[in-house]
């Protein structure tokens, strides 16, 4: 298993934002273990903190915008493409202001930033989805689709289509992330001579100039144009060179707008929170396309693994028998409905009970149709979660567990006589001053049967 990954130390960025045209100071540091990437707006009161999260895409007019509780950041894509290209998992992201530095208009400089403070691994596998299936998102208005399929590694291929003279149809593929450095991190964002007009007139691109966008001329422009892209440059004369292109800029690819897409492409789905081992097929991405997919990606991810049933052998011998356990639970029948202990460690705890037609609950429920109370499976999830709980005491002997809360409970399948019930708890917090806040999931038959939220107090007997 691949190991988690984040910085070695902090670095510091300072630049201009391409729409508010603000100087922005940006600094990169390392994170711990599972914390993904996230934003924090030191500029603003308290350090709102916002996640790279696609369910938090408000906007994809000009970039891939978030908002978090009323704040907001614009154009994250060209950082997170980068810290997928380098292969990181966990960066704290802290600005100035509510964009990254625009730099060239490229994710050069951000890698070469990665690459100043260095890469470490951490103690903690990587989060990684297989693809098994193809799967698709098509947005009906534009005609752009994007597909992931089956593949040994993360690879990406764009396909654009502009219907333009200067600028027709042009592909780029990355087949290995190694390869992002070299064959996509330099290649700039890009627009429009048309498009150019509309965003002046609104007064968005404030810190644009011909260093770090290439513009297409798509239409003839007229003197009157010339004098305000020259005033809005900063430039003493503006020429449109053969290749079509405004201004000298010297393109980094023949495809470099196919690449700049790619590049995007691995930015926003940077946003689904976890590392794809499949091959994207991206047709006229955009910004939009591509959160939309990155949203179903990660709606799908989450389905699957809270789905996902653990599988333990239920033949090797229990870290506890039922000798163990009413040696440290107060339970006993009709009451004790734990029957093993698998596993246990700090932060979990696994149990086992075998459910038979001898158990007495099934005289009244029903009679002719026996189906297990779903208040006793609860009760069978807090019995374990309290093996858990009372691990952590020198003595649990002496000590008891009382119910505080039970939240976010579901019924999903009936448990039936003849089944095999795992339980499996794991902390959602820490337990301090005798406090036990447990994820609990109860399995049977390869599905989950139950879910909740159990929180429990340790309190000494009297």
């Amino acid at each position: 298993m691949v190991k988690q990954k984040t910085i070695a130390h902090e670095v510091t960025i300072n630049g201009v934002g391409l729409h508010t045209g603000q100087q922005v100071v940006m600094t990169l540091k390392p994170a711990p273990v599972n914390n993904g990437f996230t934003f924090v707006r030191v500029d603003l009161p308290g350090n709102p903190v916002i996640e790279a999260d696609a369910n938090f895409v408000v906007s994809t007019e000009r970039g891939t915008n978030l908002e978090h509780k009323g704040v907001q950041l614009h154009t994250t894509e060209h950082v997170l493409a980068a810290f997928i290209g380098c292969d990181l998992d966990n960066v704290i992201i802290e600005l100035n202001a509510s964009e990254p530095p625009i730099m060239d208009g490229s994710s050069k400089f951000f890698v070469e930033a990665v690459e100043k403070a260095g890469i470490v691994e951490q103690d903690a596998e990587r989060n990684e989805y297989i693809v098994k299936e193809v799967i698709s998102y098509v947005d009906e208005r534009t005609g752009s689709e994007i597909i992931v399929m089956p593949a040994d590694e993360y690879q990406v291929t764009a396909m654009v289509d502009f219907g333009t003279k200067v600028l027709g149809t042009q592909n780029a593929t990355l087949k290995s992330m190694s390869d992002f450095k070299e064959e996509i991190s330099e290649a700039r964002t890009f627009s429009f001579l048309h498009e150019i007009e509309t965003l002046l007139a609104h007064g968005l691109i404030k810190g644009g100039d011909l260093n770090n966008a290439i513009v297409y001329v798509d239409k003839e422009i007229s003197n009157e144009t010339l004098e305000r892209l020259k005033v809005a440059f900063g430039k003493e004369d503006i020429a449109v060179k053969p290749n079509g292109i405004l201004d000298n800029l010297t393109l980094h690819y023949p495809n470099e707008a196919a690449r700049h897409k790619l590049l995007d492409v691995v930015g926003d789905l940077a946003l689904i929170g976890t590392r794809i081992r499949g091959k994207v097929i991206a047709n006229k991405p955009g910004h939009f396309v591509n959160t939309q997919f990155a949203k179903k990606m990660a709606k799908i991810i989450k389905t699957e693994r809270r789905n996902q049933v653990p599988v333990f052998d239920l033949n090797k011998e229990p870290l506890m028998d039922i000798t163990k356990i009413m040696a440290m639970l107060p339970h006993r029948f009709p009451m004790l409905l734990v029957d093993r202990i698998l596993e246990l460690s700090d932060s979990h705890v696994v149990g086992m009970k075998n459910v038979t037609m001898n158990e007495e609950f099934f005289q009244g429920h029903f009679p002719g149709a026996p189906v297990m109370p779903g208040v006793l499976i609860i009760e069978a999830m807090a019995q374990t979660g309290g093996i858990l709980a009372l691990s952590t005491v020198e003595d649990p002997e002496n000590y008891l567990t009382y119910f505080m809360k039970i939240d976010n409970v579901r019924f999903k399948q009936q448990v039936l006589p003849g089944d095999t019930l795992i339980f499996k708890l794991d902390l959602i917090s820490p337990i301090r001053r005798g406090i036990c806040h447990m994820q609990a999931v109860a399995y049977a038959n390869g599905k989950i049967v139950t879910e909740a939220e159990l929180m429990a107090q340790i309190v000494k007997a009297k």
